[in-house]
């Protein structure tokens, strides 16, 4: 059972041009595959497939809707601040930020919002976890 299973990151839009733009402008990243109608978009991040598709719910849910792992915060954060991303600030319990920034001592995490809304969480873990994830990555497509 599941043997040809494949996972993908799935993010809304309410205006699909509008993200396209953001995801290219802010990201750096251009569709590798859209529809026609112009309702879908696949995105490759890493060797993850991230699905944004047209709808009406898009910025909705108000937890993380998408995790980045990098291995420099201050680097990334600052080429994200060039292109107008604005960081959040949390003060809840377990999590507070300083300048957009949670620091747990082994890991520190920022995050920011997409065009349409969705929270993206841009963390740079300790090297155990960054191992960790590049196995479990490589082992479930088969090559670990």
């Amino acid at each position: 059972m599941f043997e040809k299973l494949m996972a993908m990151a799935v993010l809304p839009a309410a205006d699909l041009d509008r993200a396209k733009k953001w995801w290219h402008d802010v990201l750096g990243r251009d569709p590798v595959w859209s529809e026609d109608e112009g309702e879908i978009a696949f995105y490759d991040i890493g060797g993850t497939v991230v699905l944004v598709y047209r709808t009406d719910y898009a910025g909705t849910a108000q937890n993380t809707a998408l995790n980045l792992m990098t291995d420099d915060l201050d680097r990334d954060m600052t080429a994200l601040r060039t292109h107008g991303v604005v960081f959040h600030d949390y003060d809840l319990p377990g999590v507070t930020t300083v300048d957009g920034v949670a620091d747990t001592g082994e890991e520190r995490t920022a995050w920011f919002s997409d065009s349409e809304g969705n929270i993206i969480a841009l963390g740079e873990v300790s090297p155990q976890m960054r191992e960790l994830a590049m196995k479990l990555r490589s082992s479930s497509a088969g090559t670990g």
